[in-house]
């Protein structure tokens, strides 16, 4: 087939042809080269080759052919992970999932779906619509991720607040294991006394316990109202504090996100304009669910907070295309940054939602002092930021200040109490930093746990764990609260 791979004979082509299909197998320098890294675009390598089955046997058989090559495998969904997470390995193949985007099942008196893992995050709650029901989870990219993408980063979304991540939703899956053997883990009526959990290792893994090809997830019912607000804040530290306070009133909305004025501009500026006023420096974008009493009530509480912190004018509708167009400013965010540079660093990093204030100027401050473009849209709900910095990839130094500034925004996330990562998972992009969260100990044992899954590292080798000890690559003192490996530095 006038393959440019040095590593697969065509024995081992030719298998793969006949299990997936020819337009199943990208061998080829120029097709292969579009799977050189995922979203995160910063760190790029070639695969050996690109196979994308249809459904489970075949991806089991093809996991067979790579393994019987002396290859190993990075899984990958959709490419639209911002961690590192699906680029290629040395010596390494990709099995995508791509091909797999079938709706299996829809059982509404149950309430669940099982689908195939390359099913569209939207196109899962399409399929259910007319049962009145919905599936929680929906990250920012959901006309575009996949359902098994989300289980591999366990990934959120503006719901996630009330809803939570993926984790909260899976009641089964299908994985490969690295013999090539299916494996069932859970399903609709698996959990129980007794049962040992299996789901919970492998949502969230990275695609490095196995390859996920099916998922049976649960489904909500569509709630009787639904309530958009727009809050306008003056400032951003301001319009942080009023979240704060909702949270320690204990309101309840389902979502509550933070636009800044940056964002505000890029967003207006895009095919995506949303309405968002440029009178103000940052907005809030709420939404409450429930019955008439309830989103009266919490929606009536949310603007009394905001106007105490200093909110000028908040709107409110119920109408679904004003709330679309709302929403559709928030989610096309990350979209519409092209408009300020060429490139964009998406950080994910959680803190405190008493701190929020604290590490929005902690990432302005550093941002600053290194000439970056920086703008915030966040799920100020779960406390999880997302600073983006805009830049140029070409730009050899301004890539070198660009990692040097999201190093230093995780560091002041870990030193407020909170963590590296809400729903973009660790990948390559924060690899290093696992030490300022966990010790060697702690990372022993996660590498214990990957290899009772796959003891050969056969899946996605070299992301998430560190490839050396902590004590060898810490480049400052762990803070305070965290704990350290005995002699770190």
């Amino acid at each position: 087939m006038g393959s440019d791979s040095k590593q697969l004979s065509r024995r081992h082509l030719a298998e793969l042809e006949r299990i997936v299909g020819k337009k199943g197998v990208r061998a080829d320098a120029t097709a292969r080269s579009a799977y050189e890294s995922d979203a995160f675009m910063l760190q790029r390598a070639s695969a050996e080759v690109i196979v994308l089955p249809r459904t489970t046997a075949e991806a089991a058989a093809a996991v067979k052919v790579l393994r019987d090559a002396g290859l190993v495998v990075v899984p990958r969904g959709a490419g639209t992970g911002l961690s590192g997470g699906a680029r290629p390995v040395e010596n390494g193949a990709i099995v995508g999932t791509a091909r797999m985007r079938d709706v299996l099942e829809v059982n509404a008196e149950d309430r669940y779906a099982r689908v195939q893992a390359g099913v569209v995050n939207v196109h899962l709650t399409a399929a259910c619509a007319d049962a009145g029901l919905f599936y929680g989870p929906d990250p920012s990219s959901q006309t575009a991720c996949t359902i098994g993408g989300n289980v591999g980063n366990n990934s959120g979304g503006p719901h996630g607040f009330k809803y939570g991540s993926t984790n909260r939703h899976v009641l089964g899956l299908t994985m490969v294991d690295s013999r090539g053997e299916v494996i069932q883990l859970g399903g609709p009526g698996a959990a129980g006394d007794g049962d040992l959990d299996l789901l919970g290792p492998v949502v969230g893994s990275e695609g490095m316990l196995g390859l996920v090809t099916e998922v049976t997830v649960q489904l909500l019912p569509r709630p009787e109202k639904v309530e958009t607000l727009l809050c306008l804040f003056e400032s951003l530290d301001a319009c942080c504090d009023a979240v704060s306070e909702m949270i320690a009133r204990r309101l309840e909305p389902s979502a509550i996100e933070i636009l800044d004025r940056l964002t505000i501009e890029a967003v207006e500026a895009s095919v995506l304009r949303a309405g968002y006023p440029d009178n103000a420096e940052a907005v809030m974008l709420v939404e409450v669910e429930g019955g008439d009493e309830e989103v009266d009530a919490t929606s009536a509480d949310v603007v009394e907070v905001a106007r105490a912190f200093g909110a000028f004018d908040t709107r409110q509708t119920t109408d679904p295309a004003e709330r679309k167009r709302l929403w559709a400013g928030r989610k096309g965010a990350f979209g519409a940054m092209g408009r300020i540079a060429p490139d964009l660093y998406v950080a994910d990093v959680v803190a405190p939602r008493t701190r929020l204030r604290e590490i929005v100027t902690a990432a302005t401050i550093a941002c600053r002092e290194r000439n970056l473009k920086l703008a915030n849209v966040f799920h100020a709900g779960d406390g999880n930021l997302h600073p983006n910095i805009s830049y140029d990839r070409r730009d050899a130094d301004e890539v070198r200040r660009v990692l040097e500034a999201g190093r230093i925004i995780m560091e002041a996330c870990v030193d407020a109490g909170g963590s590296l990562t809400g729903e973009h998972g660790i990948g390559l992009e924060k690899q290093d930093e696992m030490c300022l969260v966990f010790s060697d100990d702690d990372l022993a044992a996660m590498d214990q746990l990957r290899s009772a899954f796959d003891p050969d590292a056969f899946w996605n080798p070299g992301k998430m764990l560190p490839v050396r000890g902590c004590r060898e690559i810490h480049t400052r003192p762990l803070p305070a609260n965290a704990p350290a490996a005995e002699g770190a530095s």
